[in-house]
């Protein structure tokens, strides 16, 4: 696949990538369309104060890493077309309350519900697999990644002017916000219509369950369990972070720890019902695959996302501090960052693709990443600040364009379980972002960037030590076991039921 492919519309997978790709971009803009205005709607509120502001922000993150896990589990039961149709419409109601919200309470629990929106990333990835071979799903899939998640930049971009120009006055950032769930319903309903699961004659590969990833081996099982346990702690993390803003009552934040807990064991539960008959009965040979593959992705997702989500938040005021220029150059050097997402996410993919070897090229991002990050911990006010512009730049290409390598593995590992796969890798990079910010409310920039560096080190050695090369990288289609082969030629009848009931009432 050729970047000129991008632009033949008239073939139906292009027009499923870009189809898929508007409908990450719009679930991007709404999800980060309260950043960009949070000052204006402080303002307007006379009672919001800054503790508010960052109680929102976790909030708004809070319910990103579940969300993925389901989404996940729910993409490959029903097919993305519906999932993604069903997100970005359900997504629209909370926006509205968001945006018409007059007191604490319509705020605080209509952004935590909207920060589900977040898993919409997840739901193209399977969606570009089933339209895209594997010896051009990376590119593919860094297209659909890296122009998606341009759409945060996009509402940083454009949602203060809509506020401020188009509508006006004190509640003009109600009427933005509002547009972009308006936006978020009507490009719901038109991916609905457009959108297919599959090309035509194409079987929709579903796994055994959606209720927990299905491993091959005991060793497998337990390492799963080992990999679901981090998951809640970001969680509590999270629930940590907004106790301390003293704005939710004890008892509250007690409740909270209470549902985790459960929630984990539930989850346990859930994993030891799949996969205890699975295993006992025994799984074929050409059925199995190694979970370490998906732990090796988790690592480098934790490490190369999670480390994007973090340095983006504090890069403008580290230009700032450092070199002493103004808030505005500040915060036009750290977009950089974010920007470089545009071409370097796209480009792992291809590099994915054409280099021959997966495995190596993610061993190359993953150095890279490590490398950068310890000499941008070496910078300090002395250095010229168009070098350190340079060195963020590059550093950034290496932190996006391992996203792309990572997402351009996962449809191979096991086909029809891809979105829970990408559902738990995704998860991770949210804990990455976690973790690494809270780390960083404790250390100092320079000692903050050696810490990256120390995680992309690690996840480094765990892609050495763990990641295989995937059968068929470079294949015109995907592997399919006797598994896969017998329940292809099983009906679909839940899915189909429930497409056409989503239909009837639209």
């Amino acid at each position: 696949m050729k970047v000129s492919d991008l632009f033949k519309f008239k073939n139906e997978e292009i027009k499923m990538l870009h189809l898929t790709m508007i409908a990450f971009f719009v679930s991007f803009v709404t999800w980060f369309n309260m950043a960009p205005l949070a000052t204006t709607i402080m303002k307007s509120q006379g009672w919001l104060e800054a503790d508010h502001l960052a109680l929102l922000a976790v909030m708004n993150v809070a319910l990103t890493i579940p969300a993925r896990v389901i989404i996940g589990s729910l993409l490959d039961r029903f097919g993305p077309r519906i999932v993604f149709s069903m997100l970005l419409i359900t997504m629209s109601i909370p926006t509205f309350i968001f945006a018409f919200g007059n007191d604490w309470t319509q705020l605080a629990i209509s952004r935590l519900v909207l920060s589900s929106i977040g898993a919409g990333f997840v739901i193209g990835i399977r969606m570009v697999s089933e339209w895209f071979p594997p010896k051009s799903v990376g590119f593919a899939e860094g297209f659909y990644a890296g122009w998606g998640n341009f759409g945060s930049a996009f509402a940083a971009m454009t949602l203060p002017w809509v506020a401020l120009t188009m509508f006006g006055g004190d509640n003009g950032w109600r009427y933005a916000i509002a547009m972009t769930g308006v936006i978020c319903l009507v490009y719901g309903i038109i991916y609905f219509k457009l959108a297919k699961d599959t090309p035509d004659g194409k079987a929709y590969m579903i796994p055994k369950s959606a209720h927990a990833i299905e491993v091959s081996s005991w060793k497998d099982l337990i390492q799963l369990i080992l990999w679901t346990i981090p998951l809640m702690g970001a969680l509590a993390l999270l629930t940590w972070r907004a106790d301390n803003t003293g704005l939710l009552p004890n008892t509250f934040t007690n409740l909270l720890y209470g549902v985790l807990i459960v929630a984990l064991i539930y989850q346990i539960i859930r994993i030891l019902l799949v996969n205890v008959p699975i295993l006992k009965k025994g799984v074929p040979e050409d059925d199995k695959y190694n979970f370490k593959n998906v732990a090796a992705l988790n690592t480098t997702y934790f490490a190369n996302f999670g480390a994007e989500l973090a340095v983006v938040s504090m890069l403008p005021m580290f230009f700032e501090m450092t070199w002493g220029i103004s808030a505005t150059a500040a915060g036009i050097l750290g977009s950089t960052f974010a920007f470089v997402n545009l071409f370097a996410r796209p480009l792992g993919g291809i590099l994915s693709d054409r280099l021959g070897n997966r495995k190596n090229v993610m061993l190359f991002y993953m150095s890279g990443i490590t490398i950068g990050f310890a000499v941008m911990g070496l910078m300090n006010g002395a250095w010229p600040i168009f070098l350190a512009v340079v060195i963020t730049i590059l550093t950034s290409v290496f932190v996006q364009g391992a996203e792309g390598s990572t997402f351009a593995i996962i449809p191979m590992i096991k086909k029809r379980i891809t979105g829970q796969i990408a559902g738990m890798a995704g998860a991770y990079g949210n804990v990455g972002s976690v973790t690494y910010l809270l780390i960083l409310s404790f250390v100092t920039p320079s000692v903050f960037f050696f810490i990256l560096s120390a995680g992309a080190f690690i996840s480094l050695i765990c892609c050495w030590s763990w990641l295989e090369e995937p059968k068929g990288s470079f294949a015109d289609d995907y592997e399919m076991s006797s598994v896969d082969k017998s329940l292809a030629d099983e009906p679909v009848s839940i899915p189909k039921k429930a497409v056409s009931s989503f239909q009837n009432n639209m």
